[in-house]
């Protein structure tokens, strides 16, 4: 079986149910990753885990390294990888506690090394990739079967706008994503996505939305609303990856001579 990797982000420095076989930390040749590796069963599963913002969430968005983060996936054997990210909700059917498969992103981040390729000598080939469709379809397709499975509400598109944080969006910044076209805003998003298609690997992200964006709501976002609103959309994402790794060890015992 392909191993899976799922990356933990806000509210998510830990995955529940999962059955850890070793932790390690990990240096590639662009530095460390956020946290150590785990390597562990989910429902049986094999499956790799890697908190973005570290153990205690302290690693702003800005500051993640992700190009460490996503060869370490690659180099533990990971080929499919789902990001887990907290967002504000753009849309008006993206309300606080709605889970959602953004199909499409754009990037407003700035400054973020979002490519393996910087033109030194020990970088791989230059490569212009693809990026048509930013996600993988087949495992965006897995997330939604799973979620049907599981009869858990489940956004099956949308846009992400991918901003630098760490701060929260100005009114006027949103109303500028929204007439682009933007859903979703979050900070994870990239250059997470494109460095994963770098490595040629199967990339989703799994969205649940924790405020609605500002200026959509009443009144300023607070991390009192936040955290309560990560609080409740936890043991949804927690159900939803545990059919979809069910799913996979089903179909693989099935497969298997």
């Amino acid at each position: 079986m392909a191993r899976l990797a799922v990356i933990g982000g806000s509210g998510f420095s830990t995955l529940p149910g999962l059955e850890v076989e070793r932790r390690e930390p990990v240096k590639t040749a662009y530095g460390e990753t956020s946290a150590p590796l785990t390597w562990g069963r989910l429902d049986g599963c094999p499956l790799l885990f890697l908190p973005r913002h570290g153990d205690a969430h302290g690693i702003p968005p800005h500051r993640i390294n992700y190009r460490a983060n996503i060869r370490a996936l690659a180099d533990a054997g990971a080929k499919a990888v789902i990001g887990l990210g907290a967002v504000g909700g753009i849309a008006a059917d993206c309300q606080p506690g709605v889970l959602c498969v953004p199909d499409q992103l754009i990037d407003y981040t700035s400054a973020r090394l979002g490519s393996f390729y910087q033109g030194e000598a020990s970088d791989p080939p230059l490569d212009h990739i693809d990026f048509t469709e930013p996600y993988c379809a087949d495992l965006r397709t897995e997330l939604l079967a799973s979620a049907v499975q599981a009869q858990l509400p489940l956004r099956a598109q949308g846009c992400y706008g991918a901003t630098q944080g760490p701060r929260l969006e100005t009114a006027a910044e949103i109303r500028r994503m929204e007439r682009d076209g933007c859903d979703l805003v979050g900070m994870t998003g990239m250059p997470e996505a494109a460095l994963a298609r770098e490595l040629d690997l199967c990339y989703a992200a799994l969205c649940f939305v924790v405020n609605p964006a500002p200026g959509c709501g009443e009144g300023p976002v607070t991390m009192a609303e936040i955290n309560a609103n990560l609080s409740l959309c936890s043991a949804t994402v927690e159900r939803l990856l545990q059919t979809l790794t069910r799913q996979r060890r089903l179909r693989d015992q099935a497969t298997t001579p």
